[in-house]
């Protein structure tokens, strides 16, 4: 059981230590739903393993919150449960999730328990399957199903942000590059053609490579083109025939998916280039109303200023329907995915105090 009303950090182990990978978010899922059903004030829908509870007050505005329940597979030995580092101010929580991203649901799920009438109207969703193939992802199911569920006039990820804001997010694209060659008995390799071999040249591009940084809107956004995985051979005798890189490319939002698309395949061209998954980024759009409101208040809180946010996050979706949005959440984002993940527990309460103020509709904020 989840106790929404009690100490937050704990409530950050408890979700953290029940471990979701990506597509075994089913007990998380459960938890969740169950702690928000007992808030009477709330409305609770379950699909699939995302879990939607929103308030009906009439209010003018409608704000959209919106956290995936997934993590990155756990190390080897696993890197749970949660353990807790240094004292007071200073102490952190480490563990798989800790970062990305169970820091922003532990604090929505509190404000979804302690937020009884909000100034707006809210919707919190806790999402499955975001840090896999983009047609898996729960909010994009929840588009295509269910789109009144994810409607509203603003909408904020609780994605990583050492609880500053960030607005956009570059895009993303995975690619196979061909290598091809041919096959022989590896006794008599001269007979034929080795395609790993042949791979050096995807690979010397990929070295010699320099990534873009792109300003939108008066952020500047870093791009990056990697090699993410490579395959090929059939038996240990045998010259490889085939070798496959899969390389991943993060482009600006400045950019379409067409457009990055023939970026990867210029630079490969000579080798067929075959896209498996692309989703677009997001403009950062604080120039919007809610946005700069948002921005000012919060930040009112947590001092410094806007930045970019490098990684694809869900606003890109939120910006495909014309809802502004922006990346709010404790925990540094440079640490995402890392067997070292660990959370500051003061960002915790400063990410939870600022959205309570915000969405209370308190002027202090």
């Amino acid at each position: 059981m989840l106790d929404l009303g009690g100490d937050l950090v704990a409530l950050f182990r408890a979700v953290c230590d029940t471990a979701s990978v990506s597509g075994d978010e089913r007990v998380l899922a459960d938890a969740v739903e169950a702690a928000l059903r007992a808030c009477e004030h709330l409305e609770v829908v379950r699909d699939g393993d995302t879990v939607v509870a929103r308030t009906s007050l009439g209010r003018d505005r409608r704000v959209v919150f919106a956290g995936h329940l997934d993590t990155v597979p756990l190390t080897v030995p696993p890197n749970l449960p949660t353990r807790v580092v240094g004292e007071g101010d200073a102490a952190e929580v480490w563990g798989r999730g800790t970062v990305d991203m169970k820091g922003g649901v532990a604090v929505a799920l509190a404000l979804a328990a302690e937020l009884v009438e909000p100034a707006q109207d809210v919707t919190w969703i806790f999402y499955d399957n975001e840090e896999v193939a983009a047609e898996l992802n729960g909010l994009g199911r929840l588009v295509r199903n269910r789109p009144d569920l994810v409607a509203g006039d603003f909408a904020v990820l609780g994605e990583p942000t050492s609880a500053g804001l960030e607005g956009g997010c570059n895009g993303t694209l995975r690619a196979d590059v061909r290598v091809p060659g041919v096959a022989a008995h590896s006794a008599r390799a001269w007979t034929g053609s080795n395609a790993i071999h042949a791979a050096h040249e995807v690979l010397d591009r990929l070295a010699a490579y320099v990534p873009a940084e792109a300003e939108v809107d008066g952020l500047v956004y870093r791009e990056g083109l990697n090699a993410v995985g490579i395959r090929g051979g059939v038996a240990g005798n045998v010259v490889p025939d085939e070798c496959v890189v899969t390389v991943n490319y993060r482009f600006a939002p400045s950019r379409t998916v067409d457009d990055a698309a023939r970026h990867v395949t210029d630079l490969f061209s000579g080798f067929e280039v075959t896209v498996t998954d692309a989703a677009p980024g997001a403009r950062p759009g604080l120039d919007d109303p809610l946005a700069a409101d948002f921005a000012a208040k919060v930040l009112a809180v947590t001092g410094g200023a806007p930045g970019p946010k490098y990684g694809w996050t869900d606003v890109a979706r939120f910006a495909e329907l014309g809802v502004p949005a922006v990346n709010f959440g404790p925990g540094d984002p440079l640490l995402a995915h890392k067997d070292d993940e660990r959370c500051p527990v003061a960002q915790l309460a400063l990410c939870r105090d600022a959205l309570r103020a915000w969405l209370s509709g308190d002027d202090a904020a």
